[in-house]
Parts: C-alpha cells; sequence; structure tokens
C-alpha cells in the first residue's frame, strides 16, 4: 500500500486538531503551518473530511475546524475512504483458466492481504495516533512540535 500526498495530509490534519483542547478549533492557515501543508490543498481536504463528517467547520474570528467525533471513533479508513483513498489490491484483474494454478494462489494471497490491510486501517483510530504523538512529543522534551 501506497500513502498518497491526500491521505498523508488529511491523518496530519486530523491528528493536529485531535491535539488541541477540545480538538480543536483551528484555522486552515494554523493547521497548514505546523504541519507544512500548502493552505489550498488542505482547505479542499478539509472539505471532503467535512462532507464526510469528520470535521466540522466553525465561522467568526474564533472558528475554524474541528473533529466532529471523539479521535477514538475515527479510523484511519475512514479518514483515508473521505478523502477518495483506499488501497486497492496489487493483483487487479482475476487470472483466466488457462493461467494456472499459481496465479490464482497469488489472487488468492492479495486478496488475503488486502482483506487484513482493510481490517488494520479499520482498527487503527485517531486517537491510537494521539497516543503515539503525545509519546513522541514527550520523549523530545517539552518544546518539541508535533509534525507528521
Amino acid at each position: 500500500m501506497t500513502l498518497t500526498t491526500r491521505g498523508h495530509y488529511s491523518i496530519k490534519a486530523l491528528l493536529d486538531l485531535s491535539l488541541l483542547p477540545n480538538y480543536g478549533p483551528a484555522s486552515v492557515r494554523t493547521i497548514a503551518e505546523r504541519q507544512k501543508i500548502p493552505a489550498p490543498y488542505l482547505e479542499k481536504l478539509l472539505i471532503e473530511l467535512r462532507r464526510a463528517g469528520l470535521v466540522r467547520s466553525l465561522r467568526g474570528v474564533y472558528g475554524g475546524y474541528q473533529l466532529a467525533r471523539p479521535p477514538a471513533t475515527i479510523s484511519l479508513r475512514d479518514i483515508l475512504t473521505a478523502v477518495g483513498e483506499s488501497p486497492t489490491p496489487l493483483f487487479l484483474h482475476p487470472p483466466q483458466p488457462e493461467d494456472g494454478t499459481a496465479d490464482w494462489v497469488t489472487l488468492s494471497l492479495w486478496q488475503r492481504l488486502h482483506q487484513k490491510l482493510q481490517e488494520a486501517l479499520a482498527s487503527i483510530s485517531l486517537e491510537d495516533l494521539y497516543f503515539d504523538a503525545r509519546s513522541w512529543q514527550a520523549a523530545q522534551g517539552d518544546g518539541a512540535t508535533f509534525v507528521i
């Protein structure tokens, strides 16, 4: 599986929000600066994440984006799906009957690996990443800023 820029930036943005008190709000510009993401690109991703119900936008002087659900209820699969990312098995086309047993076994292997990957993405929550980030920050000392 390859994590595309869309997926990577989306995870970074939501993790950034999860590190804030009450999970935000934070402006696009603030998130973009902290996470080193181009603001126009981040804005598009946050709109898709809002449509999927993962973030909400708040208007006004203290507005911005905020997590719409607790981090424990947001999986990596939720995030990736929201921005149109879906890991696909490498073996995309079923073998033909004349291709032989080895090709059918390979297809079966890729299907199983794909299923395990989907299960893993569904089982890893934003909260899990939050605790990983906090552990990393603690190991770095007080002045560490989290950028993934």
